[in-house]
């Protein structure tokens, strides 16, 4: 970072400084010692609950600075993969309170690792644990540390598993690590949604980015079916659409990470789209238009999921590394792994329906 920034540290007033210094005493007993008078100082200054009040006759505590400073897009600190303590981690509007101050960084990519954890992915909680009532299996298929590539299956006619299956990462993995998701671009292009996908850590699924991410040991999400898959009609539903040409697997191969297949039961029934307004879809610039048993015939009510109970599974990794060196420009290669991926998936899919029975059980 640039050494020419301002010093924006809390330093300590006058008064705390000079505790020492000559000059009036309190009059009470009890405020009279040295001792006390630094441990005073020092409350005051930490911002502790006796800031701004004093004791009958003593002087006034010193205020606390207000601490302004400015976004970091370059060099941010590397983000914090253990949990956070309960009793000394900020809560959700303390969280956002820094954020309207400016006080917080963020990396290149735009990611806020405080802000994703306090707020965004505390929103969605309550539907993961209480409405989804997601379970989650083969969570040690995630690496501890160092690069991975999570590639999953998509549906849902909102992309919901996505976010399901970052909950399901940070809250499950011992190491709580943060999923980075390759989105559609779309997704960026749209007021408001772009902006909080960046700042959750996502990026555009393009080689570049994912590459990066990869190499600087990040979990990587992408899900290959795209629009095809999330807007596929209910007769359809967990039978896997094409994956496109294999672009996930050159990024993984170059790189070295392992691929983690990943099977999501349960997103299928939470919109389960009947039909297709093409034409609407036209005017409004979307893939699609769904139409499901209660949207848009119930208005905003229809925006509500259904409870659909949820099954997450975390296939075993393909290696990569041990690829030779130019496999990932050789097609021959990535349609082989790619049709690897895509088995594994599916069979799994199935493996999962017949385990959790009813949609809504």
């Amino acid at each position: 970072m640039d050494d020419s920034r301002p010093d924006n540290r809390v330093r300590p007033s006058k008064a705390a400084r000079e505790v020492g210094a000559t000059g009036p005493r309190p009059a009470a007993p009890s405020a009279g010692s040295s001792d006390s008078r630094v441990a005073q100082a020092g409350r005051a200054d930490t911002g502790s609950a006796n800031t701004g009040t004093a004791n009958s006759g003593s002087p006034s505590a010193p205020k606390k600075r207000k601490i302004k400073t400015t976004v970091i897009l370059n060099n941010a600190p590397p983000h914090d993969a253990s949990p956070m303590n309960a009793d000394s981690s900020p809560g959700m509007w303390s969280v956002l309170r820094e954020r309207l101050a400016g006080e917080y960084a963020v990396d290149d990519f735009g990611f806020d690792p405080e802000f994703t954890d306090k707020v965004l992915l505390q929103a969605v909680r309550p539907l993961y644990r209480n409405w989804f009532r997601v379970e989650v299996s083969g969570i040690q298929s995630i690496p501890d540390q160092g690069g991975a590539l999570v590639v999953a299956n998509h549906s849902g006619t909102i992309a919901v598993d996505s976010v399901m299956t970052q909950v399901a990462i940070h809250d499950e993995h011992p190491s709580h690590r943060f999923l980075r998701m390759l989105g559609a671009d779309l997704v960026f292009q749209t007021p408001f949604l772009g902006d909080v996908a960046r700042r959750a850590g996502h990026t555009l699924a393009c080689h570049d980015d994912a590459e990066r991410l990869l190499t600087s040991g990040e979990v990587v999400g992408v899900w290959p079916e795209g629009f095809k898959g999330i807007g596929k009609p209910f007769s359809e539903r967990y039978r896997l659409q094409r994956f496109g040409r294999g672009g996930f697997v050159s990024a993984a191969v170059r790189t070295g990470t392992p691929i983690i297949p990943t099977a999501i039961v349960g997103a299928e029934e939470i919109y389960p789209m009947v039909a297709n307004a093409s034409v609407v879809a036209r005017v409004l610039g979307l893939p699609y238009f769904p139409i499901t048993p209660t949207f848009p015939f119930l208005g905003p009510l229809g925006l509500v999921p259904l409870p659909s109970k949820w099954l997450i599974h975390f296939d075993d990794p393909i290696p990569t590394d041990h690829l030779p060196s130019g496999a990932a420009d050789d097609p021959a290669v990535l349609f082989e792994i790619t049709d690897q991926v895509r088995e594994r998936i599916q069979r799994r899919l199935y493996d999962l329906l017949a385990q959790r029975g009813g949609a809504f059980a």
